[in-house]
């Protein structure tokens, strides 16, 4: 029964991360918008493509390492990877964003990110 679980959320998040890279790719400034910090209409978007590329990325590789080295890698990978919404949660809350969205958003993920890896180091 864990195991649905464990592989079903870890798709289902890397899944997401893929669409909010694509997101950033296709509509920058609605994107960041949604991040939590609005990205000024004449900045250099060239950040806001950087941040879609390495969120499509983070996607591909999770989805690579559960479907072609297992859950145990997974696990690690999810384990690290929390890192980056605990850090947006600051970079939220630093920049003038809200602390409904930081924490609401940002820091809730991380703790999604980190259930799931206990979940999958538990299969």
């Amino acid at each position: 029964m864990l195991s649905p679980i464990a592989y079903g959320l870890a798709i289902l998040l890397n899944l997401f991360i893929i669409f909010i890279g694509l997101r950033f790719l296709l509509v920058p400034h609605a994107a960041a918008a949604g991040y939590g910090v609005p990205a000024k209409k004449d900045g250099d978007a060239a950040y806001l493509a950087i941040k879609g590329l390495r969120d499509f990325s983070y996607g591909v590789v999770g989805l690579a390492l559960l479907a072609f080295v297992g859950p145990q890698a997974e696990a690690w990978y999810m384990l690290a990877v929390a890192l980056v919404p605990l850090g947006d949660t600051v970079i939220v809350l630093r920049h003038g964003g809200t602390k409904a969205t930081a924490f609401g958003i940002h820091f809730a993920t991380a703790v999604i990110v980190l259930i799931n890896a206990a979940l999958l180091f538990a299969v």
